[in-house]
């Protein structure tokens, strides 16, 4: 299962650059954006439903050219369902999280799974702000975990808009009292992991530095590699053994995030 996972910091602008064209050419299985900043009206036919796939589309419920989530999974793959958010009206109205669950093939061996695609958020603008992606970060734990007692494997990516260590920033020291590299933040990403959810670029690269996801177009900071890795993949434990590759997509414009990469076994 090949999937790929691309914060487009706006769809349509994304389009107008290539990097739609250029997802569509990596004939991945599943394929998500986060912040994609659009309503499904608002986009054409040919990006609602690009031959060969199906598609999922979460958006912000207020503010139009804010937020938003989108999933494409080849038409060939049946998924069992979908869910919109967490049943929690305070955090679903930003459009920013959608699940797909897929069931187990006995003649193929295969378990059931959930594939969860989130746009974290971002804990700048104040406190109240902050508190917003705290609140938002337990109860999207809370939710994975209700899953996998359900019996599924789990996969989870987007932007989680943070940081986890020193050696996925270039500079840790100047941003340590900011938000995305904030204690309180990255104390999120340590319970994650002690729920035995592995952070699967990091697992399979664990000594490499100079890794981002992110980079500030303002300061030509991609030119320079003065970036963050704030997208992540997160596979639950039982899946680890499954993966075959985990990478970060570096060299592919179209946004200030760059896209990354996962092959599973499922």
């Amino acid at each position: 299962m090949k999937i790929i996972s691309w914060n487009v910091n706006g769809i349509r602008a994304n389009i107008k650059k290539g990097g739609f064209e250029w997802m569509l050419g990596q004939n991945a299985d599943i394929f998500c954006f986060q912040e994609t900043k659009a309503h499904p009206e608002q986009l054409s036919p040919e990006t609602v439903t690009p031959h060969g796939y199906v598609s999922y589309f979460d958006h912000s419920k207020g503010r139009k050219g804010y937020s938003g989530v989108a999933i494409y999974v080849k038409s060939t793959i049946s998924v069992e369902k979908a869910e919109y958010g967490f049943g929690i009206q305070e955090l679903d109205q930003e459009g920013r999280q959608m699940t797909l669950f897929f069931k187990a093939d006995k003649a193929k061996g295969s378990r059931k799974w959930a594939f969860i695609n989130t746009y974290f958020p971002n804990g700048g603008g104040g406190p109240e702000r902050l508190a917003y992606k705290l609140r938002y970060y337990d109860a999207f734990l809370a939710y994975i975990e209700k899953i996998r007692k359900a019996g599924y494997s789990v996969i989870f990516t987007g932007d989680v808009n943070t940081a986890h260590t020193e050696i996925d920033l270039a500079r840790p020291k100047e941003n340590v009292e900011n938000t995305g590299f904030l204690p309180i933040e990255r104390a999120w990403i340590d319970k994650v992991i002690a729920a035995r959810y592995v952070d699967i670029f990091r697992a399979a690269h664990p000594g490499k530095t100079g890794a981002y996801t992110y980079w500030d177009m303002k300061t030509f900071a991609r030119e320079r590699n003065v970036g963050w890795r704030i997208d992540y993949f997160f596979v639950s434990e039982d899946l680890v053994e499954s993966v075959k590759k985990a990478d970060i997509l570096s060299d592919v414009l179209g946004s200030d995030h760059c896209p990354i990469f996962l092959n599973v076994a499922l």
